[in-house]
């Protein structure tokens, strides 16, 4: 059963709902998007069945979606605002920091200095859609950490090909940038889903916490 957490950040309240494990290995906090909230299809996925896993998953609803606001704000409002609400967590096991699209771009910026062993990049918004020039790359990388991206076969704003060489990359079939998948697909919605929970948790047992020697 998930609870719920208000916790102060520079720019308004923002919420942290968490989804404990009972004997926890590792602890995933989740940053959404700049299009939709911590009920999109992948976190919830995550947060449903992770914890059954031995990893506990803690969703951010940054302060401008806890306002009903319809905009996010400027990248360096919500690096403020991931780095103030995860300060105010009680981590005792390796943590791991994502999200998916924009979340996923905050997470990259923000992991070194929050003491992350990992980076969770879902549906990575490597370029805008059709500016492939516009290569956001640079900042995936510069996480300098353990980085699984997971992304759909199908999406606008970097198809998987487009990753460079080296990336822990899985990828969902047909999928697009909200992991949406056809209906008469190759795969079914909830195989979809199960890609991501499946790879997520194969990454954090192998290179997050299976790389850890203080444990």
């Amino acid at each position: 059963m998930s609870t719920v957490r208000t916790v102060e950040t520079p720019h308004g309240e923002a919420r942290l709902v968490v989804d404990r494990s009972k004997h926890p290995v590792a602890t995933l906090l989740l940053n959404h998007g700049a299009g939709g909230g911590i009920d999109s299809r992948d976190l919830e996925a995550l947060a449903k069945a992770l914890p059954r896993q031995g990893i506990t998953v803690v969703r951010l609803e940054q302060p401008w979606k806890v306002a009903g606001k319809r905009l996010a704000p400027a990248p360096k409002v919500l690096d403020a605002c991931l780095v103030a609400a995860a300060n105010q967590l009680r981590v005792r096991t390796p943590l791991v920091v994502g999200g998916r699209s924009a979340g996923a771009r905050s997470a990259a910026r923000c992991a070194k200095e929050l003491g992350a062993s990992g980076v969770l990049a879902l549906a990575f918004p490597l370029h805008p859609p059709g500016k492939p020039e516009k290569s956001r790359v640079e900042e995936l990388e510069g996480a300098g950490l353990a980085t699984l991206v997971i992304q759909g076969e199908q999406d606008a704003f970097g198809r998987p090909e487009e990753f460079r060489d080296g990336h822990d990359l899985a990828v969902v079939p047909g999928a697009d940038h909200g992991f949406k998948v056809p209906k008469r697909g190759e795969i079914t919605q909830e195989d979809a889903l199960g890609i991501i929970v499946e790879a997520t948790l194969e990454w954090i047992v192998r290179d997050v916490v299976g790389n850890r020697t203080d444990l």
